[in-house]
């Protein structure tokens, strides 16, 4: 076990690395210059944009801070080679660089946000996890019956569907429609994440964003557990248990349950990286204060160093989940040994 994890944790370091040199190349690429948006609709005199690119390590500085320039008296351009080792330098010791236009810590923003991000993945996975594989197990179980169908024609409605537009549908029934039928006595909070000038309680405020995270993730599970669970009561070992007088509620509950449920844990284990990642649309369209809200913003105004902090949290966020679905593998199957001599992952 502890060389599985270690290769894992090696195997880590080239696609961080990859990811991160990648999506530094692209801001040389996307259009808009970062620093003349920070003056909005004022433009900025060229000595205070100088200063700022020599700030933010766009340009070439010397020993005393002043730009350096070239033989016509231009700014001498920092390689994109060293203002990635200048990102990776200052990444080593925990710094993710300034806001171009907050003018405020990365790490200090996130720390703000992220606890919002964590709550709603949270509640989006715990509703994924009960009813995706709740609905998929009755599925499985009353095959061809009314809820198989039911389960079926549900997750394919449910896939079919974009979340973001699935949560304004939400937005528009509970805050407008059912609002106005009921002479406002009911109506759920359709942005924000409450607090003090909110007239719902807190908890109500997660209600709609939860639904529509966990609303495509959830159809998947249900579809992922149906079909494995099916498969396992098929092999000739739960065959066998039947043949020894076990009830059908044994032989899922002891017997096909944890088999079935490795592809799941997966799935899953894989999707609560990306929530925890920050889901941008479902953030955006609620207006929710988290990860995902704040990168997409900071897309739309050029904040690179946001974004890069974005993208280096959902790398690591990643690959952390992911090493852990690996390792609960061992516990869900107790024939797996990840390591071993038979492993080939």
């Amino acid at each position: 076990m502890g060389k599985y994890i270690v290769k894992r944790v090696l195997q880590f370091i080239p696609v961080f690395l990859g990811v991160t040199l990648i999506l530094f190349a692209l801001q040389n690429i996307v259009p808009g210059d970062p620093i003349k948006l920070i003056g909005g609709d004022k433009a900025l005199s060229p000595e205070v944009e100088l200063q700022l690119r020599v700030r933010y390590h766009l340009v070439q500085a010397d020993e005393d801070g002043n730009a350096i320039l070239d033989e016509n008296g231009d700014p001498v351009q920092t390689s994109l080679v060293d203002r990635y080792l200048y990102y990776m330098n200052g990444l080593l010791h925990g710094d993710l660089g300034n806001s171009y236009q907050r003018k405020l810590p990365v790490t200090d923003i996130f720390a703000q946000k992220y606890p919002y991000t964590v709550k709603l993945a949270a509640c989006a996975i715990v509703l994924e996890a009960i009813m995706g594989i709740g609905a998929g197990i009755i599925s499985a179980v009353k095959r061809y019956s009314f809820w198989d169908i039911l389960v079926t024609l549900t997750t394919s409605i449910l896939v079919a569907v974009p979340a973001f537009w699935l949560g304004m549908l939400l937005q528009l029934f509970f805050g407008v429609i059912l609002k106005d039928a009921t002479g406002g006595a009911f109506s759920m909070p359709i942005s924000g994440a409450g607090g003090a000038s909110s007239q719902y309680q807190d908890w109500m405020h997660y209600v709609l964003p939860t639904i529509t995270l966990a609303s495509v993730s959830t159809a998947y599970a249900a579809r992922i557990m149906r079909s494995q669970l099916l498969d396992v009561m098929n092999q000739d070992y739960i065959r066998t248990a039947k043949a020894k007088g076990l009830s059908n509620r044994a032989i899922i509950i002891k017997h096909a349950l944890k088999n079935a449920l490795i592809p799941v844990v997966t799935y899953i284990g894989v999707d609560f990286g990306g929530m925890l990642s920050g889901a941008i649309l479902t953030e955006t369209v609620f207006n929710w204060p988290g990860i995902g809200f704040e990168v997409y913003r900071a897309i739309s105004m050029r904040d690179w160093p946001i974004v890069m902090g974005g993208v280096t949290l959902i790398v690591v966020v990643v690959m952390v989940i992911n090493l852990l679905v690996d390792i609960s593998y061992a516990f869900l199957d107790p024939r797996i040994r990840l390591g071993g001599p038979s492993d080939k992952a």
